[in-house]
């Protein structure tokens, strides 16, 4: 079937020596794999290597067989091109890092159109201002939302919040938060992206990005810690 759709490139894996594989989450279909072969030639000038970027946004025109097979795009183009994010160092790490939690996050392939904007919504965000110091946290947070299990707040004068459960609870549970992370962790379920951006010190973004990542493993089965992880801490110590 042919489908003409936005996407957004999730991850692109070399194949052999001119080949890709690219996983892009579609507004039409969802989570998508599509074979690009010769990507690497200059002769493929519709299916230029820069759109294969992370978390970039394209306009697609693909061949959908939809039998857990790799699909095959038709027409590639840009459908509103990054002014900064590949060029800033911090958004492009920003950008890789959260593009790995993605990869390791969506798995269906079915329709989920709320996702779709809030990620479309957030990366040219993400790419029209320059206040981004907690960008990544409110981020994770927000996309536990359409992953479905974004915290309870029910209960959120209780002391204690409870990872597995994704609950306040008075009480101070094995999987549960210290009084202090819990702080933390309110104040940041409290941020928008257009809120401040210098609300917390370094040290409390990195206990903030360790518990995000711990709630991302206890509510995804198969969850890996991304491997540019590092890199982040690093650019944002």
């Amino acid at each position: 079937m042919l489908v003409k759709t936005k996407a957004i490139v999730i991850s692109s894996l070399k194949y052999q020596e001119k080949s890709l594989i690219v996983k892009c989450f579609t507004l039409s279909d969802g989570l998508k794999s599509y074979f690009v072969r010769d990507a690497f030639s200059s002769r493929k000038s519709n299916q230029k290597i820069a759109y294969f970027q992370p978390l970039t946004i394209l306009e697609i025109e693909a061949n959908h067989k939809n039998k857990g097979t790799l699909e095959n795009f038709k027409e590639i183009k840009s459908t509103t091109p990054f002014h900064s994010i590949q060029s800033d160092i911090v958004k492009s790490t920003i950008v890789m890092f959260l593009s790995e939690i993605l990869h390791h996050s969506i798995h269906e392939e079915e329709k989920n159109e709320s996702l779709f904007d809030f990620l479309e919504t957030a990366l040219h965000w993400l790419d029209h201002h320059t206040e981004i110091a907690n960008f990544h946290l409110i981020f994770l947070l927000e996309t536990s939302k359409y992953l479905g299990f974004y915290p309870d707040v029910s209960d959120i004068d209780m002391p204690f919040f409870e990872m597995t459960e994704g609950i306040f609870s008075p009480f101070n549970a094995i999987s549960s938060l210290s009084e202090h992370e819990t702080n933390l962790f309110k104040k940041l379920i409290d941020l928008r992206f257009d809120n401040d951006q210098k609300s917390f010190h370094v040290i409390e973004r990195q206990i903030l990005l360790k518990i995000l990542i711990d709630y991302y493993s206890f509510h995804l089965d198969g969850f890996k810690k991304p491997k540019s992880l590092d890199v982040l801490k690093e650019v944002f110590s």
